[in-house]
């Protein structure tokens, strides 16, 4: 097994590129309730297209959040509709954010 050599010079800011690699890689996954198979939503709000059906289990990211229509759901009645990819949205009433509002930034 070959060993990488690693100067003394560049020691350190290998070490910070290492970190900053990392942590880009590394999203916040917040979980869909418990027993729920959501359906994933081409805008924020059920007169949009089912764009896929989330599996039980299923966790997902929070790029923004966006009003749309109000949903009932087992975190409670909300407004906010989550992104969690391009075109996709959740109600956030089935993402268990700890939160009754904005957990980041608005979609534009």
């Amino acid at each position: 097994m070959a060993l990488e050599e690693v100067r003394p010079e560049r020691a350190g800011q290998d070490a910070v590129e290492t970190l900053e690699t990392a942590d880009a890689l590394t999203v916040k996954r917040y979980p869909i309730a418990p027993g729920y198979r959501v359906n994933v939503r081409s805008g924020p709000g059920t007169n949009y297209s089912i764009v896929k059906v989330l599996p039980y289990g299923a966790s997902v990211p929070i790029n923004c959040q966006k009003p749309g229509e109000w949903i009932s759901g087992p975190y409670g009645t909300t407004n906010l509709w989550d992104n969690i990819a391009n075109g996709q949205f959740v109600s956030d009433a089935y993402v268990n954010t700890g939160s009754d509002g904005y957990v980041t930034i608005r979609c534009s």
